[in-house]
């Protein structure tokens, strides 16, 4: 009676739980899980202790790809199987997971009212929740199919054993696919630099990851007629964005370290340039994955400041990546076009987009930024390394940078960080996977919910501000 009388208030708290509040509470109790089992002798050695498998846990979860273990060689073939589940979960599954649950938990009521209601993680609600959990799971397990084939019989061909071969083609396929940058390899893919196969394998799945399961959804559903224009206003975007900053953004990458004779380009060829300079620009877009080792020795500071822009705009929003989403960016330039013609409503390919989404996209560009900041100076201000070592300003913004918006670029920071360091490491990772606007959300239901209803009925007078 006892455990029934437990479980009957546990169902009670959840059911009084906002969508936001849900979501972070699942993904808290998940994370909690996943460390328990990645610190058994099950999975692992015994360098990999409660705290490791929490920071590796959260990673994984976040699909950030920062990492204070060797996954290959302190994780058994069980703890990187369970690692890469993880990774799916998180890439893919942590919104239709928390949905699912609220629904099991939350019977009776409208569950597609409290999602369209709520500011869930990707707005997974739209078109039904049976529907997109089966479009995600069909785009992701023909896509990380198809790159763990290539790989398996073209790209990793150097890998003598056979299950080692397979095993590391679909790890790095999942890896790839979920924008994470787990890697069995300590050395990370860097043994692969001119690899033609694998690197252009590697882009296609960190591509598609990062697009996001609508665009997907939208190129297979006008596959018999694909035209461009056909496709709705947000595919379009973000596919021109997405491009445009790969374009844009390699080509940036390749001047900068081309003029400034950075050790990033020694030993390539003017092909094996363009190329890593596309992989890395590709990589620096929430997937963590690197063919050479990043720090300020082997890159400008013009090219660190480069890949960190890339990091915080990030992917799309319904993808598989972090950073504040390539929409938000459109949204933030559009705005700010509409301002320099001095109109008064914003516009985007003849389409008027609503002041709620350009609100929408200032909080989460403002609040990110703000958040990322205070990162930075908790990290900068405090005793946090073990070693009397002393870092640039600019190695802990890129750090903090990287697990926001959940890349996983390690410039050699995050393992010299102590237990409190990596800690707001860990919440970075955590509230850039979930979205800063869901935890603020959250925080403000759980303190002013008695306010919420009575402002909703209260008018205010308009007021002229000077900007």
């Amino acid at each position: 009676m006892k455990i029934k009388n437990v479980v009957y208030k546990l169902k009670e708290i959840y059911r009084k739980l906002s969508v936001p509040q849900f979501t972070i509470v699942t993904g808290l109790i998940i994370i909690i899980f996943g460390t328990l089992i990645l610190s058994s002798p099950l999975c692992s050695s015994s360098d990999v202790g409660l705290w490791e498998a929490f920071f590796t846990s959260t990673s994984a979860i976040t699909v950030t790809g920062l990492t204070i273990i060797d996954v290959g060689v302190d994780l058994n073939i069980f703890g990187q199987i369970f690692l890469a589940l993880m990774l799916l979960s998180g890439g893919l599954g942590l919104m239709a997971i928390t949905t699912f649950l609220q629904g099991f938990v939350v019977k009776g009521t409208q569950l597609r009212t409290r999602l369209d209601k709520g500011k869930t993680l990707d707005e997974f609600g739209v078109g039904g929740i049976g529907r997109t959990f089966q479009s995600i799971v069909i785009t992701a397990t023909s896509i990380i199919s198809f790159g763990a084939i290539v790989l398996y019989f073209f790209g990793f061909i150097e890998i003598q054993n056979n299950w080692q071969r397979l095993w590391s083609a679909i790890f790095h396929s999942i890896s790839a696919y979920n924008n994470a940058g787990f890697s069995l390899w300590s050395n990370s893919l860097q043994d692969y630099r001119s690899n033609i196969v694998v690197n252009i394998v590697f882009i296609f799945l960190i591509v598609m990851g990062g697009l996001g399961w609508r665009v997907i959804d939208d190129i297979w559903s006008n596959r018999k007629n694909l035209s461009y224009k056909k496709l709705s206003l947000h595919s379009r975007l973000v596919i021109r964005t997405s491009f445009s900053l790969m374009i844009f953004g390699s080509l940036g990458f390749f001047v900068t370290e081309t003029l400034l004779n950075s050790q990033f380009f020694s030993d390539l060829n003017f092909f094996e340039k363009i190329l890593s300079s596309i992989f890395e620009t590709v990589s620096a877009r929430t997937a963590g994955f690197t063919n050479f080792p990043i720090s300020l020795n082997s890159i400008s500071d013009t090219g660190l400041l480069l890949l960190m822009t890339l990091m915080f705009i990030g992917a799309s929003t319904g993808g598989t990546g972090g950073g504040i989403k390539t929409t938000t960016f459109i949204a933030l330039m559009a705005a700010t076009r509409s301002t320099l013609k001095g109109q008064k409503d914003v516009i985007i390919s003849n389409r008027l987009i609503s002041d709620k989404v350009i609100l929408k996209a200032v909080g989460i560009t403002v609040g990110s930024l703000l958040f990322v900041l205070l990162m930075a100076m908790l990290l900068s201000t405090t005793n946090t390394f073990i070693k009397k070592e002393s870092f640039t300003f600019l190695e802990i913004l890129f750090t903090c940078i990287s697990a926001f918006a959940t890349v996983g670029f390690d410039i050699g920071l995050t393992a010299k960080l102590n237990h409190f360091g990596q800690f707001i490491l860990i919440i970075g990772m955590f509230v850039g996977r979930l979205g800063i606007l869901l935890l603020l959300s959250a925080l403000w239901q759980a303190l002013y919910k008695s306010r919420m209803e009575g402002q909703k009925r209260i008018g205010y007078p308009k007021a002229d501000l000077y900007v």
